[in-house]
């Protein structure tokens, strides 16, 4: 069943219009459980949009991307059914792939320190830059690979775990401060699911820097703090949850663009690396941390003004589709509570309260991203750094996706006009 909003968004149309067609009898209302909302069948609305293309004078093969990753709702992301900032605080980085990679990925999830999530051979990594070096270890791994062309769900899966890990081993290795070794991890105590159930089972322990100190958000955490604590290692954990799937991101259709020709994990993951680094995409999180910065430097309000004279908006603050708040925004903000300080926390409340004061939108992921990478001396792209690694997780949840649609749908036509000619409409055919 569809929101009312993802039934309009699939129609390509305003949400009266959507209403419009229910009392034209086109479409059928449903009540949701809450008796608050509206909700729609989704093969009803798929098939009045296929008729609506069907009778529009300009042929298109854009295709409706039908997924069942992640559903976007006043609650921030669902992944699979499951509120990502439910998850941000319970589950490893590592749980949360698996979960989202579903019948490919392992049920159980993956405990820290296990073999399948050991880094990928990428051979000693160079010195670069971190966006650089990322990129770098997914061209290297794939070089690495000696069957990088198997695209079973499997294979698929086990080359994604590698990249994964990969990716925070050499942002540590660049950076990463001595430190006299630490216990070794422990397991983590679990709680079974229910019989019969889908849902894995629910990790435990997750308030012990030990049990994440093995993981990606570990070795992250070791490369981007001068002095890492346990609870940066579960503020970072819990950003790369948050930041792994955001639904069909431009990103993660360059991904499925790429699966759709078949090309292997480590290419389609380099289109969606090479969207990412566009400025309009993932780089929010770092004007946010310079405004942090700037805040603390001169105030404020004095930080607020000029941002808006030379920027035109507030980062970290808004969001498209979250118009009643990020639900991603208050976890990590909670967690920045837990390792700020006391003047650190009431600076960025009164950055909040007083954007909210001028009617500007509520506060954003990014934001939340930029107190935790402010707050603990991380550099300022690394709010980027995080969710690059985070994104991996979802890019290859609808890599595998794609993979089991027909190749090649992704097909736009274009109208042609001739220089210094007037328009004319495109021949079918």
């Amino acid at each position: 069943m569809l929101e009312s909003e993802e039934a309009a968004r699939r129609l390509g149309v305003k949400l009266p219009t959507l209403y419009a067609y229910v009392s034209r009898g086109l479409l059928v209302s449903h009540p949701a459980p809450s008796g608050r909302r509206r909700l729609f069948e989704r093969d009803e609305v798929e098939r009045l949009a296929h008729r609506s293309r069907q009778g529009r004078a300009v042929e298109t093969r854009m295709v409706t991307v039908t997924t069942g990753v992640t559903q976007l709702s006043d609650q921030g992301p669902l992944y699979r059914g499951r509120t990502a900032a439910d998850l941000a605080t319970r589950w490893t980085f590592e749980e949360v792939a698996e979960w989202l990679w579903g019948d490919a990925g392992q049920p159980q999830g993956a405990l820290p320190g296990d073999s399948a999530w050991r880094p990928a051979d990428t051979g000693p990594p160079p010195e670069l830059g971190t966006s650089d070096r990322i990129r770098w270890a997914v061209v290297m791994a794939g070089a690495h690979d000696p069957v990088r062309a198997d695209l079973r769900p499997e294979a698929v899966v086990r080359a994604a775990r590698g990249l994964a890990a990969a990716m925070g081993a050499v942002v540590a290795a660049r950076s990463a401060p001595a430190a006299s070794p630490g216990p070794a991890p422990r397991g983590v105590d679990r709680v079974a699911a229910p019989q019969g159930s889908q849902v894995p089972p629910i990790p435990l322990g997750l308030d012990d820097g030990r049990v994440l100190s093995d993981t990606v958000a570990g070795r992250l955490t070791a490369g981007l703090t001068p002095q890492p604590t346990p609870a940066m290692v579960r503020a970072v954990n819990a950003a790369l949850v948050l930041l792994a799937d955001h639904e069909l991101a431009t990103s993660t259709v360059a991904v499925r663009v790429a699966a759709s020709t078949r090309a292997d994990v480590y290419d389609a993951l380099l289109a969606g690396l090479g969207t990412l680094a566009g400025p309009l995409h993932g780089g929010a999180s770092q004007l946010a941390h310079s405004l942090l910065v700037h805040a603390e430097r001169v105030g404020v309000g004095r930080a607020l003004d000029d941002t808006l004279r030379w920027q035109g908006t507030l980062p970290g603050f808004g969001h498209s589709v979250y118009k009643e708040g990020d639900a991603r925004y208050g976890v990590l903000f909670r967690l920045f509570g837990e390792m700020a300080d006391a003047g650190r926390v009431a600076m960025v409340d009164e950055l909040v309260a007083l954007a909210a004061e001028h009617a500007i939108p509520l506060p954003n992921v990014d934001l939340g991203l930029a107190a935790i990478t402010w707050s603990t001396g991380m550099p300022d792209e690394a709010g980027r750094t995080l969710f690059t690694v985070a994104r991996v997780a979802g890019w290859v949840a609808h890599y595998l996706e794609e993979l089991e649609e027909r190749p090649l749908r992704f097909r736009a036509r274009a109208v042609y006009v001739s220089p210094g000619a007037p328009p004319r409409e495109p021949i079918p055919g």
